[in-house]
């Protein structure tokens, strides 16, 4: 292999904590490589199976108030095999109605870790979105993303943040995604939805600039009344809450 195109690998593995061309030669993968793969692939597993700290996570949010529920999927194994159950409600559930504008939902999905990103996030929220102060903020244990439909219907919230786990990779498990859903409601499709993903400091979003973009098409999708396919993203050339004519 020639000089450039070797250094072209090495620039593209600059880029990325993604695995590029390990051996470009093809021969036995090398050992600190193998080693390196079996840790990540141990740490996607870890944090599939991890169970969040839901107090320390409560007392990062303070001084907002939060409330705990819990998906019908109550032990780690039914969630992986039934997504069905994590997007309801285990009963008796007791939420205030309070035809909130927003209701912020935070829950584990398919990596505990990604949680840590959560009240970094919503505390960058907080300036732009005063109404959150307003509204406890639901922390959700085995949570699907259209769990937050449910909850939002029972407190008559106009739109849902869901805040989740991602599912883990082998270069980044502690990644958190965003899904944003206007008049939610259970058996709304996710092409309903807008997804901010890859929320974590190993090259993706950081949650301040993550804060940013969730504001601009929660301002977007209140001017539109709509979320989904029909709101793209332009976080990045306009004014929070204007849209193309």
């Amino acid at each position: 292999m020639s000089d450039s195109v070797s250094t072209g690998f090495g620039r593209l593995r600059a880029m990325t904590p993604a695995r590029v061309r390990l051996d470009a030669a093809a021969g036995p993968t090398p050992l600190g490589a193998l080693l390196d793969f079996q840790e990540a692939h141990a740490g996607a597993r870890d944090a599939i199976h991890a169970r969040p700290d839901w107090d320390a996570l409560a007392a990062a949010l303070a001084p907002l108030a939060t409330i705990r529920v819990q998906s019908q999927a109550v032990e780690r194994s039914i969630y992986l095999r039934r997504p069905d159950l994590g997007r309801r409600l285990a009963e008796p559930v007791d939420l205030p109605r309070a035809g909130h504008p927003l209701v912020v939902v935070v829950g584990d999905g398919l990596s505990a870790p990604a949680l840590a990103h959560a009240a970094p996030v919503i505390a960058a929220l907080r300036p732009a979105l005063p109404e959150l102060d307003a509204t406890p903020v639901i922390l959700a244990e085995g949570a699907r993303v259209a769990l937050g439909d449910d909850i939002a219907r029972r407190m008559g919230a106009a739109m849902c943040l869901m805040l989740i786990g991602e599912r883990p990779g082998l270069s980044v498990s502690d990644s958190l995604g965003a899904y944003l859903t206007a008049d939610p409601a259970p058996g709304t499709r996710d092409s309903a939805r807008n997804c901010v993903s890859n929320i974590h400091r190993m090259g993706g979003l950081s949650p301040e600039a993550a804060a940013a973009r969730i504001a601009w098409l929660i301002g977007a999708a209140r001017k539109l009344g709509r979320t989904g396919v029909a709101l793209k993203d332009e976080s990045g050339t306009r004014p929070a809450g204007a849209l193309a004519p």
